[in-house]
């Protein structure tokens, strides 16, 4: 904008004046923007109430699974010799283990190697597989193939043949023992059990040269073939009983003996398994619910809330669509079910709905209930076919929550309706601004026209006074 000199001559004050009747007219923009400033923190707690609707779905959800009703915990008499880890939809008892043998891999060591020795060119051929009691037969594991490794020179010494064995995925481990006197290469199995037991053979199969090292110093192939290898260690499956039942396993960490308990063997010799519900982690799934629920439920309380000690509203208080979601969360929750069961409403297990639409837990009342599953399993996600709104109260919340945050749900058309009314205003005021600019531009003109006019009138009149007293 340039300078404006209006008024200088006549002593109006015409931008004062300009500035005020601009101001009384854009007295609708201003309207507007407060409005949208208001919509826009509409918006934003909306978003609020959302996320916690999700939290609570998500919680309710966790209650309809049935995992989350067969946590079991498991507690052994010994874990230096079973270690145990319960889970889910396991039998409640105990369990007599017996470890008589654990899981083992092969393992050998080859001869004496010196520092610096070269083992010469050739191949190692490995194969996975069962050795019988005195190694007189090979079986080979299902699945698996032969698998070679080509040792060129200069690449022959210990160490390179161990990082060629590491490297080629043949299902062996080797490693280096060094003492004073050398080293040996030892090869493991990389996994334990009976089947997982390897023969080696070479090519050369014998040195090429009596007392100098080679490949064939490698060769373990068993009863009546090349074998410069020493077992220290014969693959082996574990073998333990369960309540006198025989079981063998290729680990020492058994999933399958019990549903939904985890055992992992340690050492040989007897302990006893105690199975039983895990009340601690049922306790936290519907702890959870509550505090998703109670958060929830105080966000749109306190969000519809008129204060009449200072009466002021809260940003969403009268709102519809906020104070129904508040009364059907309520309804959900208090209306309990008539589904059969010990259990029809929260109360009956100790949790009680204030005033205030809270939920607070009496946790004597509610570790009582907590021995009986089935009823309370029935509670909260019991369901009813023909009267869907008898069901649990978890299956009612969750089934409500998936309605109101979908498509075409209340809180997603809320949200969209106020979206549209903020992108109204915008518009509007954008209007209203060109209306103002063009209206200010007129008046300025308008009142520079009149300060020019005044101004002559006044140089006028001042001419006059002087010809008065000219003349007397």
């Amino acid at each position: 904008m340039g300078i404006s000199s209006t008024g200088l001559g006549s002593n109006l004050n015409v931008e004062a004046i300009v500035q005020k009747l601009v101001a009384v007219e854009r007295t609708p923009i201003d309207n507007l923007n407060a409005a949208s400033d208001k919509i826009k923190t509409k918006i934003s707690v909306f978003g609020k109430i959302q996320a916690s609707l999700s939290a609570l779905r998500d919680a309710a959800a966790k209650l309809t699974k049935p995992e989350s009703w067969q946590g079991v915990t498991a507690t052994s008499s010994d874990p230096t010799i079973v270690a145990v880890t319960g889970g889910s939809g396991a039998a409640e008892g105990s369990y007599a283990m017996n470890v008589e043998r654990l899981a083992a891999a092969q393992s050998l060591s080859s001869p004496m190697f010196k520092k610096g020795d070269k083992l010469g060119g050739g191949s190692l051929t490995f194969e996975l597989g069962e050795w019988n009691a005195d190694h007189s037969s090979f079986t080979a594991k299902a699945g698996s193939a032969p698998k070679t490794i080509t040792i060129d020179p200069p690449r022959d010494s210990l160490e390179d043949v161990r990082d060629k064995i590491n490297g080629s995925g043949a299902g062996v481990i080797a490693s280096l023992v060094t003492d004073v006197s050398g080293s040996r290469l030892v090869l493991r199995s990389r996994e334990t059990g009976a089947e997982n037991g390897f023969r080696l053979t070479t090519s050369p199969p014998a040195p090429p040269e009596e007392g100098k090292a080679s490949l064939a110093d490698l060769s373990f192939g068993g009863a009546g073939k090349p074998s410069r290898m020493v077992e220290d260690l014969r693959a082996a499956n574990a073998k333990l009983t369960v309540n006198g039942l025989a079981i063998t396993s290729a680990t020492n960490t058994i999933d399958s003996a019990i549903d939904g308990v985890s055992f992992t063997l340690q050492k040989a010799g007897a302990a006893s398994v105690t199975a039983s519900q895990d009340k601690e982690a049922l306790k936290k799934v519907v702890s959870d619910f509550v505090t998703a629920y109670n958060a929830a439920i105080g966000l749109l309380r306190d969000n519809t809330k008129y204060d009449a000690e200072s009466k002021s509203a809260a940003v969403l208080q009268g709102d519809s669509t906020a104070v129904n979601l508040s009364n059907r969360l309520r309804g959900a929750v208090s209306s309990g079910t008539t589904l059969p069961g010990a259990f029809a409403h929260l109360p009956d297990i100790g949790l009680t709905m204030g005033v205030n639409g809270a939920i607070t837990i009496n946790d004597s009342k509610f570790s009582k209930a907590l021995g009986q599953r089935a009823d309370l399993k029935q509670l909260f996600m019991g369901t009813d076919k023909d009267h869907p709104e008898n069901s649990g109260i978890a299956v009612k919340l969750r089934t409500m929550t998936d309605q109101i945050l979908g498509m075409d749900g209340a809180l997603t058309t809320r949200t969209k309706g106020l979206q549209e009314n903020l992108k109204s205003n915008g518009k509007r005021a954008d209007a209203l601004e060109d209306r103002v600019a063009s209206y200010e531009k007129r008046i300025r003109r308008q009142y520079t026209a009149l300060d020019t006019s005044m101004s002559n009138l006044g140089q006028k009149q001042s001419m006059v006074d002087k010809l008065s007293r000219m003349y007397g």
